[in-house]
């Protein structure tokens, strides 16, 4: 028999219904592919208002690192990883170190299942796995880096665009200068400098992990780099590229709706955690199939204008 304390603490650790039910089908996929999965849900489309605060409470960030510290503590590292991305994206420099640990861990045997959306730095994540499990439904994202909420293509477009107006005709520095000033001293620097990171990255993990087996692995990690940061190509950072898209631009991605059985058991939990995100103060949950979890919760206050 247990003290008060001991009570206290089983409650606690059983966690509300919510809890019990996304615990419940996470381990059932587990269960089901043999593997450690991971489950990395951000609440952005579910409370849309914290958007503005993204790379704190909603996008990925350092924080995140203990989430998956916790989730990864105790697994049977030699089953490999099935990670399920839910995310708008956020840090670089959180996501390359994200991917290191996960490397460190898991090697390159980890499966990334998008059964909804992974954008921007959640793609990034994902082409670091050996494979992306996509539906109909799922869309990953353009992997062009950000400055300030800008493309730092479009910053580097628009200095060349006006270098070369203001030379052909002075006066048009009239017109230019206040666009220009906006943009701050380093700017130019900083969007080169942040687009030739991204491009490194992401080509040496799908040369190390996706194409590793691949005769052309530089080649082809080259070449859908180029496609998923290509502004020409994809026009905005926000463009949804689906698994036909995804294919085309090089990705080994697999169908969900060619396993039946598992695609049931990925968007039952799928479903599972955007009721939770939906449904309580969550707005970031990092959970491992045993019930390992990393909940960060923000209070919704309405404001009455």
């Amino acid at each position: 028999m247990g003290n008060w304390n001991d009570v206290l603490n089983e409650i606690r650790g059983a966690g509300t219904t919510h809890d019990l039910v996304r615990r419940r089908y996470l381990h059932e996929l587990a269960e089901l592919r043999d593997r450690n999965v991971i489950a990395y849900y951000s609440g952005w489309l579910q409370k849309p208002h914290l958007q503005a605060s993204m790379t704190n409470d909603i996008g990925l960030n350092d924080a995140d690192m203990n989430g998956f510290m916790s989730a990864i503590h105790g697994l049977d590292r030699s089953k490999g990883l099935d990670l399920i991305l839910h995310t708008p994206g956020g840090e670089m420099s959180a996501t390359e170190s994200l991917v290191s640990y996960l490397r460190s861990t898991f090697d390159t045997n980890i499966s990334a299942f998008v059964p909804q959306i992974a954008m921007s730095a959640g793609t990034m994540v994902a082409c670091a796995c050996r494979e992306i499990w996509m539906g109909k439904e799922s869309s990953l994202g353009p992997t062009d880096p950000q400055i300030g909420g800008l493309p730092a293509a479009a910053i580097l477009d628009e200095f060349e665009r006006a270098a070369a107006e203001i030379q052909k005709d002075s006066t048009r520095a009239l017109v230019w200068q206040p666009i220009l000033s906006q943009l701050g001293p380093s700017a130019i620097t900083q969007s080169g400098d942040v687009i030739a990171w991204g491009k490194e990255v992401v080509t040496r993990w799908l040369e190390t992990g996706m194409f590793a087996d691949r005769d052309d692995a530089a080649r082809q990690a080259g070449e859908t780099v180029d496609r998923l940061t290509s502004k020409e190509r994809n026009r905005a950072h926000s463009r949804h590229l689906n698994a036909e898209t995804a294919i085309e631009y090089g990705l080994n991605v697999r169908m969900l709706e060619d396993d039946q059985q598992l695609q049931d058991a990925v968007l039952t939990v799928h479903h599972a955690f955007t009721i939770t995100l939906d449904a309580t103060p969550a707005c970031k949950i990092i959970e491992n199939h045993t019930g390992a979890a990393f909940i960060h919760s923000q209070q919704v206050v309405p404001v009455v204008p």
